[in-house]
C-alpha cells in the first residue's frame, strides 16, 4: 500500500467528521429560518406532519451533500 493512501485515511476521516459537524450546524440554522422552530423533526416524530419530515430530510440531505462536496 502506498504511503499516500495510508496518510489519506486519517485526513479523510477528519474531514468527514468536520463536514458532518458543519453540515449539522448549517442545517439547524437553516431549519430555524424555514420553520421558525429550534429542532428539526426526525423520521419517527409523531408530532410533526409528513410535509415537515420530508422537507427536513430533503434540506438536510442537500446541505450535507453541498458541504461534503466543498470539503472533500
Amino acid at each position: 500500500m502506498k504511503a499516500s493512501k495510508i496518510a489519506y485515511k486519517p485526513v479523510g476521516f477528519a474531514l468527514g467528521a468536520l463536514s458532518g459537524m458543519i453540515a449539522g450546524a448549517v442545517f439547524q440554522q437553516t431549519w430555524k429560518l424555514i420553520e421558525g422552530e429550534g429542532d428539526a423533526p426526525d423520521a419517527h416524530d409523531e408530532d410533526r406532519s409528513w410535509r415537515q419530515i420530508l422537507l427536513a430530510a430533503a434540506v438536510q440531505g442537500a446541505i450535507f451533500s453541498l458541504v461534503n462536496a466543498c470539503l472533500l
